[in-house]
């Protein structure tokens, strides 16, 4: 999260192959080097106005922009009992919105094993005025992975949570006596609740052997359920991306959706994004490495997910944590980029559903700074980005 992680961070990831580029439990919920985490989660409220979720001072808090004035409110904090919040890497707290005046909060909480932890939740039924206390998502409750959550509501109201999951590795290493080899990543887990996160159904698998510790992005479906992607381990160590729609009755087949060919024995910490198209398919980004060229790149997908037309790089060979969203013909991308002095968040805008884009230069900081985080609702698209300093917005024009 630190300037000198994010310039290096790419050799670093060849460099640590052999590593773990994790904290151990105790400081997941810490910035590097002793810096305040910023890691943010963000979204935007039925009113229009953008809320925050973030850690100051290990205190879980809400922050409001109003839509109209731009002005910020008191910080809000919320009741999670003091309960340590993971904010290393792409592990950040969460908000979603449901029908109603539903709110949802959800974040890791590191356990005592290093790298393991558990999906916690808060939930609001009076638009966050009051939260109920943090309680676990998922029904398994071993102390190994449960961590990297994603969640939103479909279009139903259904709410669900998708998470990075390790207890059939657990349990293919207890088989093998401890044959790391036996099993390598980890697993897609998630559960839908259908009554704003009062109940959950089942824990239900996705998918065996995804990266470890890399965001799952997630879009809703027009009618219900949400569509997935994250980092996958194909066979021979390939981290690239899988895709699968998912209902509360029944889930697709996982497909391949980027085709990078990038052997790595270690997690890159980078995550894709993904927006639903308006012909049915899916915009995409990812950061992968393809014949040696380490990038950020932009692609279409189909409705199952298959990779289809011209992949893109993004038009700097220095972009970081991307992401993307659609409202109507404009599709918006965003990344961040540093220089050796300064955090650059720039954004790549199409007004002609990804045919043409025009860039921009959005933000500037040389201070600490978390990814920039892009958010939707109802027509409008919006970049939320933290630095050390202070909370950024800008929404961008139709």
């Amino acid at each position: 999260m630190v300037n000198t992680f994010k310039y290096y961070g790419r050799q670093l990831l060849l460099v640590c192959s052999l590593l773990v580029l994790e904290l151990p439990a105790a400081a997941q919920h810490q910035g590097h080097a002793g810096k305040p985490a910023l890691a943010t989660g963000a979204a935007i409220a039925p009113d229009g106005a953008v809320w925050v979720v973030a850690v100051e001072q290990g205190q879980l808090f809400l922050q409001r922009q109003d839509s109209q004035s731009g002005a910020w409110s008191e910080r809000q904090l919320l009741p999670n009992n003091d309960e340590q919040v993971a904010t290393n890497g792409d592990n950040a707290p969460k908000i979603a919105f449901g029908p109603g005046d539903k709110v949802v909060v959800t974040y890791t909480r590191p356990l005592a094993r290093p790298y393991t932890g558990e999906i916690r939740m808060l939930r609001s039924v009076d638009s966050g005025k009051s939260f109920t206390a943090p309680f676990t998502v998922h029904a398994d409750r071993q102390i190994i992975t449960h961590r990297f959550e994603s969640v939103m509501f479909d279009a139903r109201g259904d709410l669900y949570t998708f998470w990075v999951d390790k207890r059939d590795a657990e349990r293919a290493w207890q088989a093998s006596q401890g044959d790391q080899t036996s099993y390598e990543g980890a697993a897609i887990y998630y559960n839908v609740s259908q009554d704003g996160g009062a109940s959950f159904g089942p824990d239900q698998k996705l998918a065996d052997f995804s990266c470890e510790c890399c965001r799952i992005a997630l879009a809703a479906e027009p009618d219900a359920g949400v569509a997935a992607i994250w980092r996958h381990v194909f066979a021979g160590s390939v981290r690239d991306h899988a895709f699968a729609r998912v209902t509360a009755n029944k889930a697709s087949t996982v497909t391949r959706a980027s085709k990078d060919h990038w052997v790595l024995k270690a997690c890159p910490h980078h995550g894709p994004g993904l927006a639903a198209a308006g012909n049915g398919g899916y915009h995409a980004v990812w950061f992968g490495d393809k014949a040696g060229r380490q990038r950020v790149r932009y692609g279409l997908l189909d409705h199952d997910g298959n990779p289809k037309g011209k992949v893109r790089e993004l038009p700097d060979v220095h972009a970081e944590h991307a992401d993307v969203a659609r409202s109507g013909k404009q599709v918006v991308i965003v990344w961040r980029s540093y220089d050796g002095q300064s955090s650059r968040i720039s954004a790549w805008v199409s007004q002609d559903n990804g045919k043409h884009f025009k860039l921009s230069t959005l933000f500037t900081s040389p201070f600490d700074n978390d990814h920039p985080r892009l958010i939707s609702r109802a027509g409008t698209i919006a970049v939320v980005w933290r630095t050390e300093k202070d909370f950024h917005v800008h929404r961008f024009a139709q």
